[in-house]
């Protein structure tokens, strides 16, 4: 898909205790761009409404997240349950199937250090529902990535969840060239480029060899999701045709300048992971010699 869309913004507001009360939720304007070498979605929080010399008619309709349960506990095992609502509030029940999936739901903390990559199952009422256990308090964004039948292009819708229990924020992990998680070891090549399309490879590898028989995940042998650390700007990306290993390649375009965030989901002996990165689109900050990785959340 090669339209650019911008969808009606919503707001939503939250408020939290974690020993110190503090409220959380912006409204988000999502901006969807679909590559032909991969899907490209970018939501970026704002106020704003749609164009109409840019919406096509089938994308008139703007959708928002109802949430049934904005509040979860740290370190505990919830439920999340929610419906995609279109401006009426009428839940959204007929979607179509992308990459093996009618809905993607991503879960970010704020301070980028918590990520979960889900995908919910839908009731005959458009009801989402999934279980999730996050480690710490705090303000976290869900993301709802979704094509709604008949639609010209996909969307992205977010809202605020807060997970109460003892806070304390991080700072945002150092960047880094190269992630390790359970015996992988993932490096990162390329540069993020404003504004421009960027290509990244990424390869992974296991005792000091080259994997070379990853596994389709989602029918993709990877997919990388960057969010920017001042405003979570999103964007998801499905990888280029090529091989299964060791490189996987990506090319992805943000819209500004930052720190962003990347998360590598790859398949491999049977098993999901995630590589996570931190890197910086104006090249400010050098790379320290490892990153981290995350095995949860699939």
């Amino acid at each position: 898909m090669n339209t650019a869309l911008r969808i009606t913004a919503f707001a939503t507001a939250l408020a939290a205790t974690f020993g110190t009360a503090y409220a959380v939720g912006n409204g988000i304007d999502p901006v969807i761009d679909k590559k032909d070498s991969g899907a490209s979605a970018h939501a970026k929080e704002g106020a704003g409404h749609a164009g109409d010399k840019d919406v096509p008619a089938a994308e008139a309709a703007s959708y928002r997240i109802g949430l049934e349960t904005p509040r979860l506990t740290a370190d505990r095992k919830g439920e999340l349950r929610f419906a995609i609502e279109d401006e009426k509030g009428r839940p959204l029940t007929s979607y179509v199937r992308e990459h093996g999936k009618e809905l993607h739901l991503i879960v970010a903390s704020r301070d980028l250090t918590v990520y979960r990559h889900l995908h919910p199952t839908r009731d005959a009422t458009g009801t989402w529902s999934t279980p999730v256990e996050l480690p710490e308090a705090g303000s976290y964004r869900i993301f709802a990535d979704f094509k709604a039948k008949g639609a010209a292009e996909g969307s992205v819708q977010s809202a605020e969840v807060a997970v109460a229990g003892p806070y304390k924020p991080k700072e945002l992990p150092k960047a880094s060239a190269v992630a390790k998680v359970d015996g992988y070891e993932v490096k990162l090549s390329g540069k993020l480029t404003p504004n421009k399309a960027s290509d990244l490879v990424l390869s992974v590898s296991k005792d000091g060899r080259p994997v070379k028989n990853l596994q389709p995940y989602l029918g993709s042998y990877g997919h990388l999701v960057a969010l920017r650390a001042d405003d979570l700007e999103y964007l998801h990306v499905h990888p280029n045709k090529g091989e299964p290993g060791p490189d996987i390649s990506f090319t992805a375009e943000t819209t500004g300048k930052g720190a962003y965030r990347l998360f590598l989901d790859f398949r491999h002996e049977g098993k999901v992971r995630t590589a996570a990165f931190t890197v910086y689109t104006d090249g400010a900050a050098a790379a320290e010699p490892e990153g981290e990785g995350d095995g949860h959340g699939h």
